[in-house]
């Protein structure tokens, strides 16, 4: 089993695949604006900062206060290639790092680049098991207009 050390943390190979598959699985879900399948990502009392709501608890919270008014209004969201992680030693705790680009609209149409990073704490009942987030983190670059006007139709 390779490993390597992540700011004073022993990361294996397969925990900083599975902390990336988390955020591939997510990048994926707000593209299709599929709010459904994304409830799986999270515990149900997480804890969240994002761009539009300060501190919110709950996954139904940051559902309809955050997810379904910014999923629909931007396009191409994906995370950079270079996600970090860094591992509890029991190897059941995470902590991901990813950068994340989309595209925002402004409300004449126009486009903008919407930039950002995202810290997100990552639990799990074995090292068997999948990462499921129990916190996260999404701001913007400075800069970056907080609002989108973008209006796609959700899936789910």
């Amino acid at each position: 089993m390779a490993t390597h050390e992540e700011a004073g943390t022993l990361v294996h190979d397969e925990d900083l695949e599975g902390v990336r598959a988390w955020f591939t699985e997510l990048a994926a879900l707000v593209r299709a604006v599929d709010f459904v399948p994304a409830r799986r990502l999270v515990v149900e009392d997480f804890i969240a900062f994002g761009t539009i709501t300060d501190f919110m608890v709950g996954q139904q919270v940051a559902e309809m206060t955050q997810w379904r008014k910014v999923w629909p209004s931007i396009d191409g969201f994906t995370f950079r290639d270079d996600i970090r992680a860094l591992v509890s030693p029991d190897r059941l705790f995470a902590v991901g790092l990813a950068v994340f680009d989309s595209t925002g609209y402004h409300e004449d149409g126009s486009t903008f680049v919407r930039a950002g990073r995202a810290t997100v704490s990552l639990i799990r009942g074995s090292i068997t098991e999948r990462w499921v987030a129990n916190h996260t983190h999404m701001s913007l670059y400075r800069g970056t207009p907080p609002i989108s006007f973008g209006n796609k139709p959700s899936k789910s």
